[in-house]
Order: C-alpha cells, then structure tokens, then sequence
C-alpha cells in the first residue's frame, strides 16, 4: 500500500503531509516552495510510493470560491498531468490555519515558532490529511 500525501497549496509555499505504509496516521512532510513542490513530489514518489493526492481546497463560510480557489485547481490540474497513474482528491479547508495556530499556541511552542509560516502551512496540510483520513473511515469518502 501506498502512501496519501495531502496539499496545503500557496502560490509561495505549500505545505505537505504524509500518511504512513498504512494509511492510518497522519505526519507532517515539509513546506517547500511552490515552484519546486512537483520536483520534491517526484522525489519522493521515486523513495515512497504515492497512492493519493489529497488537496485542500479553500472556500469561504458560504461555501463560495475564494481568491485563492482556482490557482488550487490550477494546481490540481498540473499534478493530476504530471502524475497521471496517481489519483488527487480535494478537500474543504476551511479553518485548518486557525486550527494549526491553536495547536501549535496549546503545544507550548513559543511565539517566534508560532509566527513560522512555514510550520503552519506543514500543521495545515497535516490536518487535511487528519480530516480526510476521518471522512474515509466514517464511510464520506
């Protein structure tokens, strides 16, 4: 079995996260720079084998796209093209960098770590990866 790498795209960076062999946990991968994010999934693809794509896919309170919604499907597009045997799947994050600014405030990191966005974009896509992981054991996926 494969591996689920979920996506907190940015047009700057991108935070990743990873599954382990079997799919049931969820860790934090890297932040890289989205202009070298398809060259670091290639990379790691060739070591792990990728099973999943999981993208987060921004939208506002009243489920509308944001401003940031169609560079993510753009992005989607480009990797459903330059990985054609993996499949990429979206899903709602709305909330997930709140949610990863408490964490990372509840976990005691100080405020210099805090104020990283690098980190939170990696604690985001970490918790994608967590929600879609609840969503296909409950059955919505």
């Amino acid at each position: 079995m494969g591996r689920i790498v979920a996506i907190d795209y940015g047009t700057k960076k991108v935070g990743l996260a990873v599954t382990d062999d079997q799919q049931l946990f969820a860790f934090g991968l890297a932040t890289v720079h989205s202009a070298e994010v398809i060259k670091y999934l290639k990379d790691y693809n060739t070591r792990y084998a990728i099973d999943i794509f999981v993208i987060g896919e921004p939208k506002r309170l009243s489920n509308s796209a944001t401003n940031s919604t169609q560079a993510v499907k753009n992005f989607g597009i480009h990797l459903g093209r330059e990985f054609p045997g993996i499949k990429t799947e979206c899903i709602d994050e709305r909330y997930t960098s709140k949610i990863a600014q408490k964490s990372m405030l509840a976990s005691g990191l100080s405020k210099k770590k805090r104020a990283d966005k690098k980190l939170i974009d990696e604690i985001s896509a970490t918790i994608i990866l967590q929600d879609y992981l609840i969503q296909r054991e409950n059955g919505f996926r």
